[in-house]
């Protein structure tokens, strides 16, 4: 099986290196940021989301959530907000027991997209603050039923200004013939990416949602590089090896699940033994298909970069999600979707505007639960387990 690990140890590695090294530059973006201008521009890349995930799966946002909310930060926002703002507070991560990295890079320029949400530009304003580096905003028209030319015209303007911005901190030009080429092998993973997660649309499917939240560390973190082309070509050798060998993620695979919503990070493990238990297998989810970005087009690419950043799951309405979600669970052959309704995630949280209720009436069972992606004072073992056991019984 491809090392994910061994991929994300050498990245994390390289960004420490270059946190100590003055003639490099390091940016920090969101995961749905322009990472390509970033890296075209030679800034090495870290991505806070990524860090907040990483503190919910080793659970260390157990003790660095209040640390936030003692600052003042609700525990109502974003809990990767709260978790990585704390873990700053306390001078912690978990990159030191992952990796003996003894601190996040410390950023020369800050840079946020709001197509996912306005939480971004609050948590990086909060980093602007502390270490007075440029803050650098894209703002997107969001909520959209289709993305038009001038959506993504606003947006091209907006890189363009970044650009700028960029240029004068680096002292340097943009390199247009390298910005192609970063979108470039950006597409290459993404198509890759994309292909891997169809191979769970095969009976029995060869991987999981919860093998694909640890396989997806790349597309978020290393887009535009060779790495991330590498590792995807690998991993999707290795999925049609298993196919062809008949290996199945969840052996005697009897039910077929859609997840809707942010994974639960500090209960991957557990929830992926439930459904072992039960036979079920989770095959396609909302959250890793959020990082396939079809429309990147290295011959125009900024403005193929404004069209695929514009057409996230998450920045659409309701109407396209119901027929996204409904389009997926026939070509997967989907027995029920389960909803996970995240406290501190409201915006990628598809539960609460009757979409459970409006699937059921097209015949499609569902169930929601409530918890979070980091804070588990918000996720109960007990009541998720009785829901999801009790669902898997029903379908």
């Amino acid at each position: 099986m491809s090392d994910v690990k061994e991929v994300m140890k050498r990245y994390f590695l390289d960004l420490d290196a270059a946190s100590r090294d003055p003639r490099r530059l390091v940016a920090w973006c969101t995961s749905v940021g322009p990472a390509e201008i970033l890296r075209a521009m030679d800034f090495e890349v870290f991505f806070p989301e990524n860090h907040g995930a990483m503190l919910g799966a080793s659970r260390m946002s157990g003790e660095t959530i209040p640390a936030a909310n003692a600052l003042g930060y609700s525990p109502d926002i974003c809990s990767y907000l709260t978790s990585d703002v704390g873990a700053c507070m306390k001078g912690v991560t978990p990159l030191t027991k992952a990796y003996g990295i003894k601190n996040v890079p410390r950023p020369d320029v800050l840079v946020y997209n709001t197509n996912q949400c306005k939480d971004v530009m609050h948590w990086f304003e909060f980093y602007s603050r502390k270490f007075n580096v440029p803050l650098i905003g894209i703002h997107s028209p969001n909520h959209l039923s289709n993305v038009e030319k001038w959506h993504i015209d606003d947006v091209v303007a907006q890189f363009k200004n970044l650009i700028a911005r960029l240029e004068a901190l680096a002292r340097k030009k943009m390199d247009v013939e390298k910005l192609k080429h970063t979108v470039a092998l950006s597409k290459k993973a993404t198509d890759l990416w994309n292909e891997v997660l169809l191979t769970g649309a095969h009976k029995p499917s060869p991987l999981n949602f919860f093998d694909s939240t640890v396989f997806m560390g790349p597309i978020v973190v290393l887009r535009g590089t060779e790495e991330a082309v590498t590792f995807y070509k690998h991993l999707l050798k290795d999925m049609k090896e298993r196919i062809k060998a008949g290996v199945a993620s969840v052996h005697g695979e009897m039910k077929r699940i859609y997840w809707d919503g942010m994974p639960v990070w500090g209960r991957l493990r557990n929830l992926s033994e439930l459904f072992q238990r039960h036979r079920a297998c989770v095959v396609a989810s909302t959250y890793c298909n959020s990082w396939i970005f079809s429309a990147f087009d290295a011959t125009d690419p900024l403005a193929s970069m404004a069209k695929a950043y514009l057409e996230i799951f998450i920045n659409r309405n309701d109407s396209f999600k119901e027929k996204y979600i409904s389009k997926t669970i026939k070509e997967f052959a989907i027995d029920g979707v389960i909803f996970h309704e995240s406290k501190t995630c409201p915006n990628n949280t598809n539960s609460q505007y009757n979409l459970p209720g409006r699937l059921r009436g097209n015949g499609i069972p569902s169930v929601v639960i409530n918890g979070d992606l980091c804070d588990l004072r918000c996720f109960s073992d007990e009541q998720a387990t009785n829901l999801i056991e009790a669902f898997l019984e029903m379908i």
